[in-house]
């Protein structure tokens, strides 16, 4: 079977890397002071964090509909099926619109559901074509890869609580508390959902926070797996990245550690300064 992979800009694939890769990608808009901007197209990350600085008010949404029934419409006349993406179903109302949607498809588009988001995504799509490759269909992909769901970790350490509080994932006097006392949480995604892991003094400590707990995943949960290592920032300064990159890798020196910049959907509740660490299994 000839089958076509789509997915949106959380999982942290650019649209040249789309490209490469011989996949479909949704640009995910958000909202900038009630004006739509569609990520990778019109608002660069430049613009994006100047605009939150500013104290614009920011706000995340869905793909409409239409936009993703056209493309697999228009995939499903070269292809024999397609299999969607999304981020995790514990995260976003996406998945959700995804499956009800490919309800009316027959059995073509199979929406995988295996609880990623942003780099843990992106590998699972690689993970997709390596198992096609393999001549595996799509429903056995997507069964494969919902059964490893837990395959994969995520920790990011924010630098302010203040637009998890705006979108309502934090009350405004733990926000303010935070701030006071110079608390940095440190959030993890297990599971598919977002979940405090630990609260610490300064960045500094956050960040180290990070790495104790990634190595602890990789010791015990994923021992024995092969498994890819990743570093992730936010921000409008590629520099922040590389920098926390090289520290990421000086802590994992068998890993080839990747780094990306979070998806501006993800920055608009993490804010700028944001730094994350993450594994994923590879096939």
């Amino acid at each position: 079977m000839k089958t076509a992979i789509v997915t949106d800009t959380n999982s942290s694939i650019s649209a040249k890397e789309a490209q490469e890769m011989g996949i479909d990608l949704i640009p995910m808009p958000f909202f900038v002071d009630g004006e739509t901007y569609l990520e990778g197209k019109d608002c660069t990350p430049e613009t994006f964090f100047q605009r939150m600085k500013a104290g614009a008010e920011i706000s995340t949404s869905q793909p409409a509909p239409e936009e993703i029934t056209s493309l697999w419409d228009t995939l499903l006349k070269t292809h024999d099926a397609v299999l969607h993406f999304p981020m995790s179903s514990g995260l976003s109302g996406s998945c959700h619109t995804a499956k009800a949607l490919a309800q009316e498809y027959g059995g073509r588009v199979l929406v995988v559901d295996d609880r990623r988001i942003s780099v843990t995504l992106a590998q699972s799509i690689r993970n997709a074509q390596v198992l096609l490759a393999q001549g595996k269909t799509a429903a056995e992909v997507r069964d494969i890869l919902e059964a490893e769901r837990d395959a994969s970790s995520v920790y990011i350490a924010v630098n302010t609580l203040e637009y998890l509080r705006k979108s309502g994932r934090v009350t405004a006097a733990g926000a303010a508390m935070a701030a006071v006392l110079h608390i940095k949480p440190v959030l993890q995604i297990q599971g598919g959902k977002l979940d405090a892991y630990k609260k610490v003094r300064g960045m500094l400590q956050a960040k180290k926070t990070l790495l104790e707990a990634l190595r602890h995943d990789l010791a015990t949960r994923f021992s024995g797996m092969k498994m890819a290592v990743f570093s992730g920032y936010s921000g409008g300064d590629p520099t922040l990245g590389e920098t926390w990159r090289r520290e990421v890798q000086a802590a994992f020196p068998d890993y080839a550690v990747g780094m990306i910049s979070l998806p501006l959907s993800i920055c608009c509740h993490t804010g700028e300064g944001a730094v994350g660490v993450a594994c994923a299994k590879l096939w």
